[in-house]
């Protein structure tokens, strides 16, 4: 079955922080099956704690302009919902105000899609915070009161992280959907017009590269070399830095794997790659990540399972970064996925 034909997602009944088992529901309406993998807590052999946070990752909204194949936010055109009202994105301000975190990252769905987007960006930059903002390019594209992204990006010093699957139209499309490559080539275009990835402009724009299928990247200086070359010959596009993610066993990427029947042997590749040297540079040690409607999670795939923060404080409202610096991070088996191989984070590799 290819990578597109996907059911609903089933992210709902992916975990129950039972931790000895990851809980999953078969595709034919069959009761829960268990995966008899070793448990990731036992693996690492202790608890994981957090550090003083670096960055504050918001989702501001789910809403997105396409619905990707392989995404564990499981964003859409549909979720209008699920986005960040004013009032939460105010104090998200208000907490950065209060608190030395130095880097707010901005994530979506299609996060400028959120109509209060340009402002918590200046407002982030008022506040002498470090912005980036994780664009999925075709946004630029898709309507004429995008165009000027660029130009808004640049103006305020923010850091671009675009997926970019692949540096070929068929592999692309075939993950993001048809005409995705080209519209990314084309956005990519108007960013390096205005500086962005070019030396020494000071504008920083980076390409996130995972896997199309059930299987663990390569090398990511290794890509990045290949990215770089073949970017720059065939469509003259520059860029900093190639981010190597893993794909998690979650949402759509999930859904994947047990209708394709690979998720025994993905899980597997995951354990065996399992590298304790990982475990100190995990971004839940150094990051909060705040759901659309103000939840904190130790990292993003935790927020997409639902999987809140170990601490009394689990919302914005209650924030307290003592007590949050008291808990412990709160694991279960896709944690496989970021301490496999060199490690995955929303930086790239760890390790």
């Amino acid at each position: 079955m290819g990578v597109k034909q996907r059911s609903k997602s089933l992210s709902s009944s992916h975990s129950d922080l039972a931790d000895t088992f990851f809980q999953l529901k078969v595709l034919n309406g069959q009761e829960k099956v268990k995966d008899h993998f070793e448990a990731f807590s036992t693996k690492v052999g202790h608890p994981i704690r957090p550090v003083a946070p670096t960055v504050f990752q918001i989702n501001i909204g789910k809403l997105c302009n396409q619905s990707c194949a392989h995404c564990h936010v499981d964003a859409g055109p549909d979720k209008k919902a699920e986005n960040m009202s004013r009032e939460t994105l105010q104090k998200c301000l208000d907490i950065l105000a209060q608190h030395d975190i130095p880097t707010v990252d901005i994530t979506g769905g299609a996060p400028e899609m959120n109509p209060n987007f340009r402002w918590f960006v200046e407002e982030c930059r008022k506040l002498g915070k470090h912005v980036m903002n994780r664009c999925n390019l075709t946004i630029i594209e898709a309507n004429p009161v995008y165009h000027d992204l660029p130009e808004f990006f640049a103006k305020n010093q923010v850091q671009v992280i675009s997926s970019l699957p692949y540096f070929t139209k068929n592999r692309t499309d075939s993950q993001r959907g048809d005409g995705v490559f080209e519209d990314s080539i084309k956005a990519l275009h108007r960013l390096n017009r205005v500086g962005y990835g070019l030396e020494g402009s000071g504008l920083t724009l980076d390409l996130v590269y995972n896997p199309s299928g059930a299987f663990l990247p390569g090398n990511q200086s290794a890509l990045e070399h290949e990215f770089k070359s073949q970017m720059k010959r065939r469509y003259d596009i520059d860029f900093n830095n190639l981010f190597v993610i893993t794909n998690l066993p979650i949402s759509r990427f999930l859904d994947y794997l047990l209708e394709s029947g690979n998720y025994h042997d993905y899980m597997t590749s995951l354990v065996d790659a399992y590298n304790p040297a990982t475990v100190d540079g995990l971004m839940c040690r150094y990051t909060l990540s705040v759901s659309w409607d103000g939840f904190i999670y130790d990292c993003d795939f935790n927020q997409m399972l639902d999987l809140k923060v170990d601490s009394k404080v689990k919302h914005i409202n209650d924030f307290n970064l003592t007590e949050l610096a008291d808990r412990t991070v709160v694991v279960n088996q896709h944690c496989y996925g970021c301490t496999a191989g060199a490690g995955s984070s929303c930086g790239g590799e760890i390790s």
